[in-house]
């Protein structure tokens, strides 16, 4: 095992470049099967995978849809695997936006920038990079090892996880626990402190289309019976409601984690401003406080002096973990009788325990690598695959670990324009990731 310091591992040297590759592949994702798709992503995951022993299986769900899976074996095979997976696909990008080209994988001010680098072809190289060294080297995991490169995680893994989790559950069935992405990075608190945010927790989406019907007629006419009014009363409602704060268990164990950092009480009334001490990833953080609705789409009428039918709209939903219900019927009550609801897409909330040997395992590899670490749960505002791996009783963690600049602005890569990850901290985490696969 080599530490920080010490001479630079295989995975070290290599996790750079095959972050860079990938990012090169073009596997944007527009939900509608119109892009490029993972294959090609996928022949270069399965090609590095192949080229140290590890045998994979590519799956394809849709011409171009292509997932990576593979199993490596452990010294006791009788233990529960861990399941380490990461997707292919990524969110377009406009180069017209961004200062460096988005799929030119290039190398600046320390960083690689790309579509991916952050989320989440960085951990996919990590994966890769680390399996390679440990492949190489001969040091096989304690336990089974399942990798998974997976299509379609943007547009809510429909052709990527779900659909494996559908018709191969048997790749992953008696898999305990998973890892992947959107948490293990850094927000530092003070000079020689840094909290590791290890994500146990996300909020179920619901993507609804509204639906109001009235009466059809004449501009110029009277018409009580308006089915964009009625629609419009509605979307209003929802854009202005603000649902009151609760404190789930993942969201207040992470708020006294960072009181105690910033010596001082937890005081639940004022949970909002404890999160805004956390700088840039404050609004992302600050989203799990609440259940959130958002108006996204207006569609009603097709000329300016024709009442319609009938009017339309979509709203992006997110729940907190155990409250499903509580939020839908909010959510009825706000619409009134004549708008209904239907679902465009619909995925549950996410949540585990923060305890047990995986999570020792995650503290222990980071300090070793930080000793200003401090490994805290958190709950994230969006989703991952995870909600498709929940499925089958499997527990997830977020854990891509980066020490990051605190300056970076890392919530903001997500999706954004000029998307970068630092070179170190990609060598952080290959160490790390080492450490804890060794421990797990």
């Amino acid at each position: 095992m080599v530490g920080a310091g010490d001479e630079v591992s295989a995975a070290e040297r290599e996790v750079v470049e095959l972050c860079r590759e990938l990012i090169a592949i073009d596997t944007s994702n527009y939900g509608d099967h119109s892009g490029p798709g993972e294959r090609a992503a996928a022949e270069y995951v399965a090609e590095k995978l192949d080229e140290v022993g590890i045998e994979p299986t590519v799956y394809e769900s849709h011409p171009g849809r292509s997932s990576v899976v593979a199993r490596v074996p452990g010294e006791d095979s009788g233990r529960a695997p861990l399941l380490v997976h990461g997707h292919l696909d990524v969110v377009p990008a406009d180069a017209a936006d961004w200062t460096h080209d988005p799929f030119g994988g290039e190398i600046f001010d320390g960083c690689v920038w790309g579509r991916g680098a952050v989320d989440m072809k960085d951990m996919d190289a990590m994966v890769l990079a680390v399996m390679r060294q440990r492949m190489r080297e001969g040091r096989r995991p304690p336990r089974d090892i399942v990798l998974a490169f997976l299509a379609d995680e943007e547009a809510g893994g429909t052709w990527g996880a779900r659909w494996l989790v559908d018709r191969h559950p048997e790749l992953f069935a008696d898999c305990s626990e998973a890892i992947s992405e959107v948490g293990g990075f850094s927000v530092t608190v003070a000079e020689n402190r840094r909290l590791y945010l290890v994500e146990t927790a996300e909020k179920g989406i619901a993507w609804m289309r509204l639906i109001a019907r009235g009466t059809a007629g004449h501009g110029s006419m009277t018409n009580g019976d308006n089915a964009v009014t009625e629609l419009a009363d509605a979307v209003a409602r929802l854009g202005r409601h603000r649902f009151p704060i609760h404190l789930t268990k993942t969201v207040r164990t992470f708020l006294e984690e960072v009181c105690a950092e910033f010596g001082i009480e937890f005081d639940e009334n004022d949970a909002e401003a404890t999160v805004a001490r956390l700088g840039s990833v404050a609004s992302m953080l600050g989203a799990t406080l609440r259940h959130t609705v958002n108006p996204t789409v207006l569609d009603g009428g097709y000329k300016a002096n024709v009442i319609p039918g009938t009017a339309t709209a979509q709203v992006d939903g997110r729940f907190l973990p155990g409250l499903e219900e509580e939020y839908f019927a909010e959510i009825d009550r706000l619409l009134g009788p004549n708008v209904s609801r239907e679902f465009i897409h619909h995925l549950p909330s996410v949540e585990t325990e923060f305890e047990g040997g995986i999570v020792s395992a995650m503290s222990e590899s980071l300090l070793a690598e930080d000793p200003g670490a401090k490994a805290v749960p958190y709950c994230l505002s969006g989703g991952t695959d995870a909600k498709s791996f929940q499925s089958l009783g499997i527990r997830n963690y977020g854990f891509a670990p980066l020490r990051l600049p605190p300056e970076l602005n890392f919530s903001g890569m997500f999706h954004g324009v000029d998307e970068r990850v630092p070179v170190d901290g990609l060598r952080f985490g290959a160490r790390v990731l080492d450490r804890f696969i060794g421990m797990s």
